[in-house]
């Protein structure tokens, strides 16, 4: 490639670099303001989930003491939250993608640290670092 392109190449990534740069204090605002109310099938239980996926709220409607099987609005309870759970991950993804690999995000949530220290020994140190 001539200097030209070499440089022109330069200048897009600075470009690049400087979007990404500008855009985390957003993306961090974002993150944490990440809110999702999920709804069991039924309606009778509703949960507010914050941003790293934790409960914030738990509304149980009355007509829950109808029934008075405790497994089943136990389960109700925590499938509904784990759904949510699902949508923070997922809204989690949607906002970091244009800044980070996926899988990389992926693996944080899912606080697999060693998957990503080895990705990251990897690609900085050729795979010597953290063994």
């Amino acid at each position: 490639m001539d200097p030209r392109g070499l440089q022109a190449r330069a200048d897009e990534l600075m470009e690049e670099f400087h979007r990404l740069r500008d855009g985390v204090g957003e993306l961090q605002q974002q993150l944490r303001t990440i809110e999702v109310v999920v709804h069991s099938d039924d309606r009778l239980v509703t949960a507010t989930l914050g941003p790293r996926g934790q409960l914030v709220r738990l509304e149980l409607d009355p007509r829950i003491y109808r029934d008075p099987n405790s497994r089943e609005l136990a389960s109700k309870i925590t499938d509904t939250i784990q759904k949510g759970a699902r949508q923070v991950a997922d809204r989690t993804l949607e906002l970091c993608r244009p800044f980070l690999p996926e899988d990389d995000v992926r693996t944080q949530l899912d606080g697999d640290l060693d998957t990503f220290f080895t990705r990251l020994d990897n690609d900085i140190f050729g795979g010597d670092a953290f063994r």
